[in-house]
């Protein structure tokens, strides 16, 4: 039996509880929670049957596995108490935004740390998780943390932690980026004469489609894109008013100050 304590059941925390126990990872009773917000924590055990506990000391002690998964602002406050408690052998997974593994070598003395960059689309399944493993993890654990991000969609390793940075530039923040083109592209046919509910519709199912069949294609996207624009047609006509007005430019721009953003506070 593996035992994984939870530190934290918010928006990902919970994600991640819900897509371990909906692909059978692990089992309800396998798995321990606490939260000082035990609201969440009771929704949890209703939904899935997962245990509730009422400290981290009582969560950590004897786990295989440990989850932090609260605000950065909390965190210093979430591990003071459990030093002592967690097992040596035990593997730290942490969600924590912008925390190297070194803070947790540091602060709760142990060797073995994943540090995972997961998005938003998690929630439903649909996400993208990158994840660094210090050398100490074994094969076995890292077996677990493949199986356990699965469940939340795309899982990839990197072998350098400052690559985490990269991916948080590029999924991390990565759907907010889509949301801002979707939310332009509603607003266009709003102004060019759709209703707004209608458009949002068509925009959403657009944009679902136009991934779902260049990932069953497996082609290029220029290669798709060149199948949509007719020369001299109304396509090629958009695509070179959005080049004209510099949409390839502001992405890459707005990616790169992502990037230096999470390098900055990374320093802190």
């Amino acid at each position: 039996m593996t035992k994984l304590a939870v530190i934290g059941a918010g928006m990902m925390g919970s994600a991640i509880i819900k897509g371990i126990i909906h692909n059978k990872i692990l089992t309800p009773q396998e798995v321990f929670i606490s939260d000082p917000d035990t609201e969440k924590t009771e929704r949890l055990h209703e939904t899935l049957g997962v245990n509730t506990v009422q400290t981290n000391e009582t969560a950590v002690k004897n786990a295989d596995i440990v989850l932090v998964a609260v605000k950065p602002q909390f965190l210093e406050g979430a591990l003071a108490s459990i030093r002592e408690l967690i097992p040596s052998e035990a593997m730290i997974m942490t969600i924590v935004a912008g925390v190297p593994v070194s803070y947790y070598l540091h602060k709760l003395g142990v060797k073995r740390v994943v540090r995972i960059m997961p998005n938003t689309p998690a929630q439903v399944g649909e996400g993208v998780c990158g994840w660094y493993a210090t050398e100490a993890v074994t094969p076995e654990q890292k077996e677990m943390a493949e199986n356990i991000l699965t469940a939340l969609g795309m899982q990839f390793e990197v072998k350098r932690e400052s690559d985490l940075d990269l991916v948080t530039a590029v999924s991390g923040s990565g759907p907010a980026y889509v949301y801002l083109f979707i939310e332009s592209m509603v607003d266009a046919a709003v102004q060019m004469g759709l209703p707004r509910p209608l458009s949002q519709k068509i925009v959403l199912q657009t944009v679902l489609g136009s991934a779902a069949y260049m990932k069953a294609e497996g082609k290029h996207p220029v290669i798709l894109k060149n199948e949509v624009t007719s020369p001299g047609g109304t396509t090629a006509a958009a695509l070179a008013a959005m080049e004209k007005e510099g949409l390839r430019t502001a992405v890459t721009e707005g990616m790169l100050a992502c990037l230096a953003k999470t390098i900055e506070l990374g320093k802190k």
